[in-house]
């Protein structure tokens, strides 16, 4: 399948909160009819600058998404459906990086696509119809880092207790229990459960779970020849059969279904670093 992907970084005064820029373009006969989008630990804002995508919920019902919004922290498999030409810019925020910027309660969009006219009333409507009026990547990235800089500017910066044990997860590939990580950060588990929902939009547990099983995927992609026995070991699974479970509950398939097309939409960026 033939996918045109780019990936960007952000300016240095931006580089605390997004993580980088993607732009993805692909004709309907070069993308899976299913995509499967795995919790990652991040939040992002997404314009469909070409022809929308249709989400297919776990009920069995099918939504349409917005041309532009927010898609909140994933706790499960997020599957989306192409009715057509892809074409998306995508701004990926660093996991505690869109509290400065945000006008809703994180911990209350997960598993959520919220329209921009909602996170950022009317500037956000403005917002999404520039984005999906430009012309280039380039022009794309010039406008939303103005937006976020003007914004920025009038926002507080992000928790400094949260933003250390982000990076103790993320450094430590999502091992440390909550009390562990409390007691490294000098703060109760109540409070750091407190602190982390309301910037990350997730729990302690929750982002580390999801931390866990990123590591797991960014193995298979770079090794095709891993046995479960040892992905699960490395990864400081209970056992195999706990890999497996873990597993499906955050991709909907089994491990062994991994190199199919189910999660090209997920792995197709880490494919790129």
């Amino acid at each position: 399948m033939t996918m045109r992907t780019e990936i960007f970084s952000p300016s240095a005064a931006l580089s605390d909160f997004v993580m980088c820029y993607w732009n993805l373009d692909a004709r309907p006969e070069g993308t899976p009819k299913r995509n499967t989008i795995v919790p990652d630990g991040t939040m992002k804002l997404i314009f469909h600058y070409g022809d929308t995508y249709v989400h297919h919920t776990p009920s069995g019902g099918q939504l349409v998404l917005p041309r532009c919004f927010l898609i909140g922290q994933l706790t499960r498999p997020f599957v989306v459906e192409p009715k057509g030409a892809t074409g998306s810019f995508i701004v990926r925020f660093h996991p505690a990086g869109l509290i400065p910027f945000a006008t809703a309660e994180l911990r209350n969009l997960e598993n959520t696509a919220l329209p921009l006219g909602e996170l950022f009333g009317r500037d956000g409507l403005e917002l999404g119809e520039m984005i999906l009026n430009a012309h280039s990547i380039e022009q794309r990235i010039k406008i939303i880092e103005n937006f976020l800089l003007k914004r920025l500017n009038r926002q507080t910066i992000t928790d400094r207790v949260v933003k250390e044990s982000v990076n103790i997860l993320l450094n430590e590939k999502g091992k440390p229990a909550v009390r562990d990580l409390s007691r490294q950060c000098g703060i109760s588990p109540k409070h750091l459960n407190r602190k982390f929902s309301e910037t990350v939009g997730l729990t302690p547990k929750q982002f580390a779970q999801t931390v866990r099983i990123q590591t797991a995927l960014k193995m298979l992609i770079t090794h095709d020849d891993w046995r479960l026995t040892d992905l699960a070991f490395e990864s400081e699974y209970f056992d195999q059969a706990h890999f497996i479970r873990q597993f499906r509950k955050f991709t909907g398939i089994t491990p062994k279904r991994f190199y199919g097309d189910d999660l090209t939409m997920s792995t197709i960026f880490d494919r790129s670093l």
